[in-house]
């Protein structure tokens, strides 16, 4: 099994759950899409580009679908979280129910347009 799907498979409910529900909805959405392990966290590429990273937060009780997505979704800002993050936005969850599909769905098509090689680009 690979680190990615293990770290999945390895959290506690509700994150499991959540990351599951994540999975299947990037994957059947997106034919090209590869999942890697970096950061000690699940990452998905599409064309060997990032799309977004996926992080169970235990003690927050939240799991992030981060994106290296600075100045590019700006149309999604009143549903995505920065925190202070100068390059990083994300989506949040905490239960599966929680996921508004169309909404994740249209940011990662956004993401998906342009293509981040690095952590810092910013655009």
């Amino acid at each position: 099994m690979k680190p990615a799907e293990e770290y999945i498979l390895n959290q506690p409910e509700p994150f499991k759950s959540i990351l599951l529900h994540l999975q299947v909805l990037i994957e059947s959405n997106f034919t090209d899409v590869e999942l890697k392990y970096k950061w000690k966290i699940p990452v998905y590429y599409v064309n060997e580009h990032q799309l977004c990273y996926l992080n169970a937060s235990h003690k927050k009780g939240y799991v992030d679908v981060g994106f290296w997505a600075k100045g590019i979704l700006e149309d999604f800002n009143s549903f995505l979280i920065s925190e202070g993050r100068t390059v990083v936005k994300s989506l949040r969850y905490t239960s599966a129910e929680d996921i508004d599909e169309k909404i994740l769905l249209q940011v990662l098509q956004e993401v998906a347009k342009h293509h981040h090689k690095g952590f810092w680009k910013k655009n």
